[in-house]
């Protein structure tokens, strides 16, 4: 048993002895989300066709409808209180497309696990506890985790959330001050319900082993330096992967007309352990990027990334603008076990994070509330991201992406709370497979207690 096991298992037993104490049922709650989830992607051209990798992925497309269980108590009463949390997670295949089979035109794996003959689940389930711990305005939380920090965030881009193993603790005792530490042992992705140890993109399979880490450290915090301006550090270690900053600040601006919000963020990162010596990179500890051919540095972490994204907001209306510079020999690093991942930047869209070695992006985007005239509950969003400089195979590349999204919630009535988005995107590129697609979700929450 290792300790984080045990640790839970002395919270639960403890539990067990508190749960009769005020608070613990009284300040519970429950919910049951609902997702219908469908899901095309289609890739444009084949990469072999473009002289790039061999692979093909071809049309994806995939239909399916979760569930999706949190409860949440309360703490007992007392100096010390104590509690439980716990999410339970399925996912029902309605339609894998096609004959479902892995290497035909339409291959599964974009919302569901591949059978051992390549074909898409029928369904899949997963789940976790999280036991905590409260102490004044402090509180330790041990087990299933979703953390969404700049350093390390959880992935819920398709039919069932990304969740993580570990622990964390979060203190607020401080007035206007957020201060957080943790470490995550290991994660079930998006689409899967096993449980895999932590790594990034490059990171190969050697000899029959995957390099991975069962250690991710992080902590930092947020200060509020004034009612509307924060600021942020965090720092992040992947045992035998990388070593990462995070410098953070966001302004919000209210205008004669209307308002402006500033969001300015920087990271630094560099090689750990394995990583930072050729023998360990050989074992598979590797991050993907672009180094000069045969140079013995190829695959260790090198990166440094920094944005400025600019929000100008009026009667519903929002234009943003941006810029990302992606620095170093490497790309940006972060957790991805290849099942679908997300990096705090400001480039990470729907197809797309725009985070490769040398990788320069302008962003635009639009958005409008409708409730401003007189549509409540509709919202659009279209999204362009222009880059270039992609350091790849010895050459500079470009990309890129074109989004929109629309989203009505119904706002009154037996059905009130009920929400549809349609997303679409296209995704041009010298450095992957032209892409289109599109995601269609039909959503609903049921509080239960």
């Amino acid at each position: 048993m290792n300790k984080s096991t045990l640790a839970l298992a002395i919270s639960l037993t403890t539990l067990s002895y508190q749960a009769s104490a005020a608070g613990f049922i009284e300040d519970s709650t429950a919910t049951l989300s609902l997702r219908n989830f469908y899901f095309s992607n289609d890739n444009r051209e084949s990469q072999d066709e473009v002289g790039r990798n061999a692979a093909r992925n071809g049309q994806q497309e995939e239909w399916g409808q979760a569930f999706q269980l949190n409860y949440s108590s309360g703490f007992t009463q007392g100096t010390v209180g104590f509690g439980l949390d716990a999410i339970a997670l399925v996912g029902v295949q309605l339609d894998s497309g096609g004959n479902g089979k892995a290497g035909s035109d339409r291959t599964p794996g974009a919302l569901f696990p591949r059978d051992s003959d390549g074909s898409a689940v029928d369904n899949y389930a997963k789940g976790g506890v999280t036991g905590k711990v409260r102490l004044s305005k402090t509180e330790a939380r041990l087990g299933t985790l979703q953390p969404k920090l700049p350093v390390v965030t959880f992935n819920d881009g398709r039919l069932l959330p990304q969740t993580f193993q570990g622990g964390q603790i979060t203190s607020n005792e401080i007035d206007g001050l957020t201060l957080i530490a943790g470490q995550l042992e290991s994660t079930k992705t998006r689409s899967s319900s096993d449980d895999i140890g932590l790594r990034i993109a490059g990171a190969t399979l050697v000899n029959g082993q995957q390099a991975d880490s069962n250690a991710f450290y992080f902590a930092g915090g947020d200060y509020k330096l004034t009612k509307d301006l924060t600021a942020q550090y965090y720092y992040g270690n992947l045992d035998d992967f990388y070593k990462q900053h995070f410098l953070g600040l966001t302004h919000n601006w209210a205008l004669p007309v209307g308002a402006l919000k500033s969001d300015l963020r920087y990271f630094s990162s560099a090689a750990d352990g394995k990583n930072a010596s050729a023998a360990g990179r050989a074992e598979g500890y590797r991050s993907s990027g672009f180094w000069k051919a045969g140079d013995s540095h190829t695959g260790e972490v090198d990166n440094r990334t920094w944005s400025a994204l600019f929000t100008y907001s009026l009667s519903g209306h929002a234009l943003s603008a941006g810029y990302q510079q992606v620095s170093g020999d490497s790309a940006f690093p972060f957790l991805n076990q290849g099942d679908g991942a997300t990096a705090y930047l400001i480039t990470d869209r729907q197809i797309s994070n725009f985070a490769r070695a040398g990788q320069r992006t302008w962003l635009a985007e639009y958005g409008y509330d409708f409730a401003s005239a007189g549509l409540p509950g509709l919202k659009a969003t279209v999204t362009y991201l222009n880059s270039d400089n992609i350091q790849n195979a010895g050459a500079d590349q470009q990309e890129w992406e074109r989004d929109f999204r629309l989203d009505y919630t119904l706002q009154q009535g037996a059905l009130k709370g009920l929400g549809f988005s349609w997303r679409n995107a296209s995704l041009r590129s010298e450095a992957t497979s032209d892409t289109d697609q599109n995601r269609l979700i039909v959503s609903y929450s049921l509080p239960l207690l």
